[in-house]
């Protein structure tokens, strides 16, 4: 059974009574399964989101294991309720073992983790299906494999639930895939028609359900979108370091004007750019990058680090963000969209 079946047979409308999700922990077998709330909005009404991108993890090289030492330190430091992945994670070396090392400081601080993976994770042996497979069932994960009628692995939607268990927030896991296999066009991959389709029905599906009022929503995939490059061609605001180019897609395929119509997306993090760490505001939806977490297994942005998202209980389109350095130092923490609005009025 579906890990989403799961939840349906449990629970009958997770709008209204809230919803159940099936995960294992470290004492329970793959035939034990439980019930634990959905990620939801702390006491205090706030969720804390920590990214990892761009790890590069190797198990051939020993250097690599300071990107689980970075991870275990961000979760032990900001205590975030969900870690991301988003992509170019394991690369090479015993891909199962890369895996099991690079989750394992979530699954031993019982911290909900999520992933979507990048251009590179499937070139050594394991195909990306068969990464999501080996990964999804482990303890404390909310990763899922997704529609298997549409392309990529690892499409699904994550529901953020309040005080009294209603989904007051989403956060969009999408396959930004790898490499254009399109006669002609070379260069990085692109969301497929299909992936568009599914998004665009989730999004209507959920505002439908929600008193048609769009819910506030973020997205986290691998490669970014060609409009951060517009972005950048029309000198809009940014805040963070931004030291090379973008590197989109080959084809703009319309996501971006999906989110736009949707009228959900409040804010997309990629990775991808390893030396690329900014945020900016594009027709009112922030774009931004996550901090490289890798090391000295790639090009090196140091000291390696981790963007943090929280977002709050408030039904607005807004949220605050910061990096956090492995050395401890926080940098450029905003507030989404108002600090960004300011740094445009001031411009």
């Amino acid at each position: 059974m579906k890990r989403r079946d799961f939840i349906k047979a449990g629970f009958s409308s997770p709008l209204s009574i809230g919803a159940g999700l099936a995960i294992l922990n470290e004492n329970t077998t793959a035939s034990e399964k439980i019930i634990t709330p959905l990620l939801r909005f702390s006491d205090n009404g706030t969720f804390k989101i920590a990214q990892i991108t761009d790890t590069h993890y190797r198990t051939d090289k020993n250097i690599a294991k300071e990107s689980v030492r970075l991870i275990e330190e961000i979760i032990d430091t900001e205590k975030p309720q969900l870690v991301v992945y988003t992509g170019d994670i394991v690369v090479s070396g015993n891909i199962r073992q890369g895996w099991d090392e690079i989750l394992a400081p979530c699954i031993e601080r019982k911290t909900y983790w999520a992933v979507v993976l990048g251009n590179h994770d499937h070139e050594s042996y394991w195909s990306r299906q068969q990464i999501i497979d080996h990964i999804k069932d482990k303890p404390y994960s909310v990763t899922e494999s997704g529609p298997d009628n549409i392309k990529g692995a690892g499409n699904y939607v994550l529901e953020i639930v309040d005080s009294d268990n209603k989904i007051a927030a989403l956060l969009y896991c999408m396959d930004s895939n790898a490499y254009s296999s399109l006669k002609g066009v070379k260069g990085y991959d692109w969301f497929s028609p299909d992936q568009i389709t599914w998004y665009k029905k989730q999004s209507t599906e959920y505002t439908q359900k929600n008193n048609n009022t769009p819910l506030p929503s973020l997205a986290f995939f691998h490669i970014p979108l060609n409009e951060y490059g517009e972005m950048i061609h029309y000198k809009r605001t940014i805040i963070g370091d931004r030291g090379e180019n973008e590197c989109p897609g080959a084809v703009n395929s319309g996501m971006f004007l999906a989110m736009l119509e949707s009228r959900d997306i409040m804010g997309v993090f990629t990775g991808h750019d390893h030396v690329n760490d900014y945020i900016g505001l594009w027709h009112n939806i922030a774009l931004g990058y996550g901090r490289f977490s890798g090391t000295k297994t790639t090009y090196v942005k140091e000291p390696h680090g981790s963007r943090i998202i929280e977002i709050s209980n408030s039904r607005k389109r807004t949220f605050k963000t910061w990096i956090r350095l492995r050395n401890g130092e926080i940098l450029h923490s905003i507030q989404v969209p108002q600090d960004l609005s300011k740094e445009e009025e001031k411009s």
